[in-house]
């Protein structure tokens, strides 16, 4: 059947994107193609190294460097990557990394307009879309809009290779959120739905294969294929409870960003499952399981994935007060948004159990 829907609208934006092994090797060609001669090479301090490497590849293209890129890209960090883009005169932003990395270079876009260059070193999905998360004082927001869309995308599965398993799993859960809360977006269109179940079906080829052969060159640029496609699903459709929670809980309690997306993700749908019971059907294909939810806890327990908040040091103190901030402000999801409810979704996530049928 096909998955024609008779009224929608979709935007899709215009961003170059490059796969291939060894294609970071094509940096200074995509500055040339651009018109740029000065790059801000942009990592978190544990991928420094890799940040020099690319430095010395781009010798006088290289406009200076910034190992700084945190998690949940808190507002200071950025200002001080925007005074150094300036003072070093940069002309583009260099982004090598994963979500921390991406975000930072967005945040500088944000307050230049400069324009960005990202090879990703996970699967985040965060340079396909032309969203901003920022955390100040606690709290994270964030906003949407064509400034902070990355111009250029280098997909190089040589760099993903050593990407440890556990980080690999993790990180493809998070881009596999995208892909399923894209299922039943409110403004999804026929396209976003069709990336976002090739999305789902190329993570679940290809990352057991990673999981068994790390070094397998096709799988690794099989699931960067997979978050190139759920990234796309995020930029082009808004999102709904999976990351309202996972923004409460990261940007509030400091948890870690991808592990916390692979334990929600399964509750979080699960929750939707009767109010977008047709949208998310494919998922229980896709995977195999009775339920969308419960196919997905599944899989990430095949994937030896995270499962429990408590893992991730969430205190069950905390329950009460992120199920009350989750709550706070009223915000589009397909079923509606009950504390009660929402406060039992996390006790679930908290204690690892799988979504109840």
């Amino acid at each position: 059947m096909s998955l024609f829907i008779d009224q929608f609208t979709t935007t899709l934006p215009g961003v170059r994107v490059r796969f291939g092994p060894g294609v970071r090797h094509r940096v200074a060609e995509e500055m040339d193609m651009l018109g740029l001669s000065r790059a801000l090479i942009l990592t978190t301090p544990q991928q420094a190294e890799t940040g020099a490497e690319f430095a010395a590849m781009l010798g006088d293209r290289a406009a200076g460097s910034f190992a700084r890129a945190t998690m949940h890209t808190p507002t200071a960090i950025s200002e001080e990557a925007t005074t150094l883009a300036r003072d070093c005169r940069a002309d583009c932003l260099l982004s090598i990394g994963g979500g921390s990395t991406t975000g930072l270079g967005k945040a500088i876009a944000l307050r230049t307009d400069l324009p960005q260059i990202v090879i990703p070193t996970t699967y985040a999905g965060s340079e396909a879309t032309p969203i901003l998360g920022q955390t100040e004082d606690g709290h994270k927001t964030t906003i949407t809009t064509p400034k902070v869309q990355p111009e250029v995308i280098l997909y190089d599965a040589e760099l993903v290779r050593s990407l440890p398993v556990g980080m690999t799993v993790t990180s493809a859960l998070n881009a596999m959120a995208h892909a399923a809360e894209g299922l039943y977006a409110q403004n999804r269109s026929p396209l976003s739905t069709l990336m976002a179940l090739e999305g789902l079906r190329a993570f679940r080829d290809a990352l057991p294969r990673v999981q068994a052969n790390p070094d397998d060159l096709q799988a690794r640029g099989e699931t960067l294929y997979a978050a190139w496609l759920c990234g796309t699903v995020l930029g082009t459709v808004g999102m709904a409870l999976h990351h309202k929670l996972c923004h409460t809980l990261g940007g509030s309690f400091d948890l870690p960003h991808a592990e916390t997306h692979a334990v929600i993700l399964p509750h979080a749908i699960a929750y939707n499952e009767q109010a977008a019971a047709r949208d998310l059907a494919p998922i229980a294909e896709i995977f195999g399981g009775a339920t969308p939810g419960q196919a997905l806890h599944a899989f990430a327990r095949r994937m030896n994935a995270p499962l429990a908040l408590r893992d991730l040091g969430m205190a069950a103190a905390d329950l009460d007060r992120a199920a009350d901030i989750a709550t706070q402000n009223p915000y589009w999801n397909p079923r509606p948004v009950e504390a009660r409810a929402i406060r039992g979704l996390l006790q679930a996530a908290w204690e690892g159990a799988a979504p109840a049928a």
